[in-house]
């Protein structure tokens, strides 16, 4: 959660700067943690290098909402959680290879962290290939830097395609308040900023309830650990192939509905999973409750990034964010209640419900975003 919260230093410093920071932080957080030796010291490094993620998520939202073009916000945030889910299923083969092991002498858990820290090597390479926010620079009357990075973007565009670049489109202006905490609480923002803290709470006993307590879940039906394991594997390995099937619909209609969609999805096949006892049926049912999570998670992204203006774009997503990740502390204590005191239907209940107020929150009071211009969608506030 700090990490999300300090998400307000890519509205100061600059979304690209701020990126390639909080990237090296992550690294190095990793690289130290990975040589620990007692519990204390893993911790305190896990605790430090999760700010720097967070601080890196919150970033990469701003920075894409920025950058792409309405018409196809939906399908580069798609492809872009496409890309971090191939993170998923690798990392719980590298885990099931290595964490048993001691390859070159060193414990296999410490190898697995030492690959996480390689993002490191990337920050010179990214350092120099991702342009500023024209954005960002002109919130902060760097006009000749934001024309520049626009006329160099209009022109590779020009050169991909073959084809002129359509006539811009006016749009309101967003840059006539204070870029202050307290402005996303101001009568055009605070219900947008309620309505995504409420839609963060519950979203995350969807998203972690399943996807961190899988195995666990398996094992609760009778399945015996080594399968569980084995089965588990299975299901993760369709976490990059939400957004991916979901970029055939990113931009075809309203995020607030993918969201709702996505988040019954879960409810629906989450129930269905609790009742099931056939082994096909149950790694079925598993895997499209994690890709309905994996379509909810890139359209979420998307949405929280599109409903505030540059100014105060990082920090707004940064706090709203901050919910998920207190809810998530909660979450792993209420299901492991719920699971050793009623069963998998109890835990699925709670999920279904949470599910509930994602739908009543996004659905209710979440704008329109598809195919509108930041500004117009910000000065609509």
């Amino acid at each position: 959660m700090p990490g999300c919260l300090l998400g307000s230093v890519a509205d100061r410093f600059g979304r690209r700067q701020v990126f390639i920071v909080s990237l090296l932080w992550y690294s190095l957080a990793n690289l130290v943690l990975a040589a620990q030796q007692n519990g204390f010291g893993i911790d305190l490094w896990r605790f430090i290098s999760g700010i720097g993620l967070g601080i890196e998520l919150v970033t990469i939202d701003t920075y894409i909402a920025e950058l792409i073009p309405a018409r196809d916000r939906g399908r580069a945030f798609a492809l872009s959680s496409f890309i971090t889910f191939l993170a998923v299923p690798l990392v719980a083969l590298l885990a099931w290879l290595l964490v048993p092991q001691q390859p070159f002498g060193i414990d296999g858990w410490r190898v697995v962290v030492l690959i996480g820290s390689a993002g490191a090597l990337a920050a010179y390479f990214f350092r120099r290939a991702i342009p500023e926010s024209p954005r960002w620079l002109a919130r902060h009357d760097r006009y000749d830097e934001a024309d520049r990075i626009v006329t160099q973007l209009e022109a590779i565009v020009i050169q991909e395609t073959g084809a002129p670049l359509p006539a811009p489109h006016g749009s309101a202006a967003d840059e006539s308040g204070t870029g202050s905490f307290g402005e996303i609480w101001s009568p055009g923002y605070r219900g947008r900023t309620a309505m995504l803290s409420v839609f963060h709470f519950f979203q995350t006993i969807g998203f972690y309830g399943f996807a961190n307590w899988v195995p666990t879940l398996l094992i609760a039906k009778g399945i015996v650990v080594t399968r569980s394991l084995e089965w588990s594997f299975i299901i993760a390995v369709v976490n990059p192939l939400g957004p991916l099937l979901a970029m055939l619909v990113a931009d075809r209609f309203e995020r607030k509905w993918q969201i709702c969609a996505a988040a019954t999805g879960i409810g629906v096949f989450g129930l269905l999973f609790a009742a099931a006892d056939q082994p096909a049926l149950l790694i079925l049912l598993g895997m499209l409750v994690t890709l309905s999570n994996n379509w909810m998670s890139f359209a979420f992204h998307n949405y929280q990034a599109e409903l505030f203006p540059t100014r105060i774009r990082a920090r707004a997503v940064g706090f709203v964010y901050g919910w998920s990740r207190l809810s998530g502390a909660f979450a792993g204590l209420a299901i492991d209640y719920l699971l050793h005191s009623s069963g998998v239907v109890s835990v699925f209940l709670f999920i279904g419900f949470a599910m509930v107020m994602v739908v009543l929150s996004i659905g209710g009071f979440g704008p329109r975003t598809r195919h509108r211009a930041l500004e117009e969608i910000a000065a609509r506030g």
